[in-house]
């Protein structure tokens, strides 16, 4: 599809301050693609996100994926010993003990490890090979148009939102929508929010690409009545 087209469909109807972002996972015997720059320095996988959303395209090798955390969850690198027994997450202060967050290491979704070698992330407008996930930025009235709406426009139903106390960008916005192939959305986190300058007022949402083409479709479909109505004071 036309990703210049989508992104700007997507920042016209949701009212975006930025682009949404293409995530491409460069999987174990791949080349990285042509036209992505690698990092000067490592990286986290939400700094990526939030440089790319601002313009930038990048080429992140397993080398230089700064978060081990991040990291160990897409496949690239082994779970770090502290992490997998929950000492990390519990000496952040961000759990009761080392066991609580042991359980939510252990219940996040992975990627088998070494299936992933790198990361590739730019701008919508600007993905030179077609994105495994686009991940959107915005505040939660933006993103109510993605999941609920656009998610149960034709199906109707209700839907579930899988997220957890850290990894808001990597695994829910990120792995989880590749996986599952249904789109997922994450408040944000302790780590991207003290990494990246997301606003305070900001989330995540997460789009399976195959989903891409038809979540435009819908979004085109509400623009032209429930969108501005509801914007109307």
């Amino acid at each position: 599809m036309d990703y210049s087209e989508a992104s700007k469909k997507l920042v016209s109807i949701l009212g975006l301050k930025y682009e949404p972002v293409a995530v491409t996972l460069i999987k174990n015997g791949q080349l990285p693609p042509d036209g992505y720059k690698e990092v000067d320095g490592n990286l986290r996988h939400c700094q990526s996100i939030m440089r790319a959303r601002k313009g930038e395209v990048m080429w992140i090798p397993a080398s230089k994926h700064a978060c081990p955390v991040g990291a160990s969850a897409l496949g690239i690198v082994a779970t770090p010993e502290k992490v997998a027994s929950g000492e990390f997450h519990y000496n952040l202060g961000m759990f009761s003990s080392a066991d609580a967050a042991k359980r939510m290491i252990d219940a996040r979704p992975t990627l088998p490890l070494g299936s992933v070698i790198g990361t590739v992330v730019s701008p919508l407008s600007k993905a030179k090979v077609p994105p495994d996930v686009v991940v959107v930025v915005g505040t939660p009235e933006q993103l109510y148009w993605i999941l609920p709406v656009a998610a149960t426009f034709e199906k109707g139903g209700r839907v579930t939102i899988n997220t957890a106390a850290m990894q808001a960008t990597c695994v829910d916005s990120t792995i989880i929508p590749y996986l599952t192939g249904e789109i997922n959305v994450s408040l944000g986190c302790f780590g991207c929010r003290r990494s990246t300058d997301i606003a305070p007022e900001e989330m995540y949402a997460g789009i399976p690409a195959n989903k891409l083409e038809e979540v435009i479709r819908i979004l085109e479909k509400l623009a032209s009545g429930p969108i501005p109505k509801s914007r109307t004071k």
